[in-house]
């Protein structure tokens, strides 16, 4: 009867004043990876400094390249087995040329790729929660893939629209997420995160020289409609990180180590806005987010005359 006595009033002494876990009072942050294909090798340089700094990530959401970067780190590999894995791919990982009127190569290696690297089969199962983006591609509507296997919706949301075939799943035809959330920033907001840390690789694929082929054509399209439309998923965001991926090649996966080092660059430069994150402040309502979101990295374009 005593040593239950004590071992209560033990663990009256050790609850929190108030009644609150200190833990309890830590924001969700939510890490948004955007599209880009070889050069979201930057998100790794990215989760790189967030491990290194013991910055805790509580749910992830990914788009295209980000979704595959997303579902390998939230089943449980680190970033620098991330890192590995980049400087050992190549596109014939990916894909292999076809002939179809949706394009010219398909993305069924992936099966084979995600089979070997992924740890977990099935959303349920990964560390960290994640959401993975595609878009379908009647409807135009946006797809987000919460549960359930793996390997499809990552495949779905790497299926570049004119490069790669749709992915059927459960009778829909489903393309990169790109064109529905460039950046997932608002999946992250309706799964519960408090702070939304965005990372966005703006880019032109082709260089002073023209395009090489028609997939650069595609993808300099791509990259001026995420500018021009950028609005919504930058308002669901606290702050928008950019590293500097001006330059690399949509399959420049061979520069993967210099790809890496941008996105800890950027990282490392936001750190003391995410820190000041993990300072304990008075709550708010969620409908008094700031509108506008800081941004890191490349500065943001100067309004033409």
């Amino acid at each position: 009867m005593i040593i239950r006595s004590v071992r209560a009033f033990g663990r009256e002494l050790s609850r929190p004043i108030g009644g609150l876990d200190p833990v309890s009072l830590a924001p969700r942050i939510g890490l948004a990876l955007g599209g880009g294909f070889a050069r979201g090798v930057a998100h790794i340089g990215v989760l790189k400094v967030l491990e290194e700094e013991k910055i805790p990530i509580s749910i992830v959401a990914g788009t295209s390249v980000g979704a595959l970067i997303g579902a390998l780190y939230c089943g449980g590999m680190s970033a620098a087995e991330l890192e590995d894995v980049a400087t050992h791919v190549r596109f014939r990982d990916f894909a292999r040329w076809t002939v179809s009127r949706y394009g010219f190569a398909t993305n069924q290696r992936m099966i084979g790729f995600l089979s070997k690297v992924l740890r977990v089969k099935n959303f349920e199962e990964l560390r960290i929660p994640l959401a993975i983006t595609a878009t379908d591609f009647s409807t135009g509507e946006g797809v987000v893939f919460h549960s359930g296997p793996l390997i499809d919706p990552v495949r779905a949301s790497c299926a570049y629209p004119g490069m790669f075939l749709p992915v059927n799943i459960r009778g829909r035809l489903l393309v990169d997420g790109m064109l529905a959330h460039a950046v997932p920033t608002v999946p992250l907001r309706e799964m519960g995160a408090d702070r939304v840390l965005a990372v966005y690789l703006r880019g032109r694929w082709t260089t002073a020289a023209g395009p090489r082929h028609v997939f650069d054509v595609i993808g300099q399209c791509f990259a001026i409609a995420q500018d021009m439309n950028c609005g919504v998923w930058k308002q669901a965001a606290d702050l928008v990180i950019e590293p500097d991926v001006k330059g690399f090649e949509y399959d420049d996966f061979v520069r993967s180590k210099d790809l890496v080092r941008a996105g800890e660059i950027v990282m490392r430069a936001a750190l003391p806005e995410v820190r000041k994150w993990l300072t304990p402040e008075p709550q708010v309502n969620p409908e008094h987010h700031p509108k506008k979101s800081p941004t890191v990295g490349r500065p943001a374009p100067v309004p033409a005359d």
